[in-house]
């Protein structure tokens, strides 16, 4: 008979479990073992930074995380969702409405106002657009762009535009903020800008995921969970 997986129990208050999550690689003739067996359970409104070397399967873990991709084993629970089971049409639903990405290289539109690259998850959401445009500044507002709304990227500072994918990873009310390398692009002054933002939107009751290979970023957190060889090393609340 084969194991039955647990379900978590209703008054968990984790918004993510993995259970001996794994992600395994065929790299030519050999496989690679990215992540081995990962047990981690993230609590709502929990500020948690990923950290490791480059190969130590935190970028992997963050996909995963996000539904952006599938482990070989194991189980992850989003919520209640049992995510590892989910078809693609179901990971493309989480991906827009629980999750919200902030990546390094800002992935704006160019050609875009700020605005409209803000309301560009609502598209899928079925929002009519008088009421994408209302959530979009509303988002731009949070992260104090209201006066930048019909510039494009090209008319934005680097911390600008840092704030305008952040609002874009708000606009649907995600259950997790995901941030891969947050300041990797911006400078020490702007960076320190964006970090404050984060700490800002974390008191305001936001769940946090930031993966980074810098201590000064983690020191932000109020856990920090250490990758190496696709193993949790340390795991570690301050």
């Amino acid at each position: 008979m084969q194991p039955q997986s647990i379900a978590p129990q209703p008054e968990s208050r984790a918004v993510i479990r993995l259970q001996g999550l794994q992600r395994r690689y065929l790299m030519g003739t050999e496989f690679i073992d990215a992540l081995r067996c990962i047990d981690l359970e993230i609590q709502e409104n929990e500020y948690v930074a990923i950290m490791g070397q480059s190969g130590s399967g935190k970028s992997t873990l963050m996909n995963i995380v996000g539904c952006l991709d599938r482990p070989t084993a194991g189980e992850y629970w989003l919520r209640d969702e049992r995510v590892s089971k989910m078809s693609d049409r179901q990971l493309a639903r989480a991906r827009n409405q629980a999750i919200g990405f902030v990546f390094q290289t800002f992935n704006l539109l160019p050609r875009m106002t700020a605005l409209a690259n803000v309301e560009v998850p609502l598209i899928y959401s079925g929002l009519k657009r008088k009421q994408r445009v209302e959530h979009a500044k509303a988002a731009l507002d949070t992260v104090g762009l209201s006066d930048r709304m019909q510039h494009r990227p090209s008319e934005l500072s680097g911390g600008q535009r840092q704030r305008v994918a952040i609002a874009r990873a708000l606009v649907t009310g995600p259950s997790i903020l995901l941030a891969d390398e947050p300041t990797g692009n911006l400078d020490s002054s702007t960076g320190a800008e964006i970090m404050s933002l984060f700490d800002n939107l974390h008191e305001q009751g936001n769940t946090l995921i930031v993966v980074t290979h810098e201590q000064h970023i983690a020191d932000h957190a109020n856990r920090v969970v250490r990758l190496s060889d696709g193993d949790i090393i340390e795991d570690t609340k301050s």
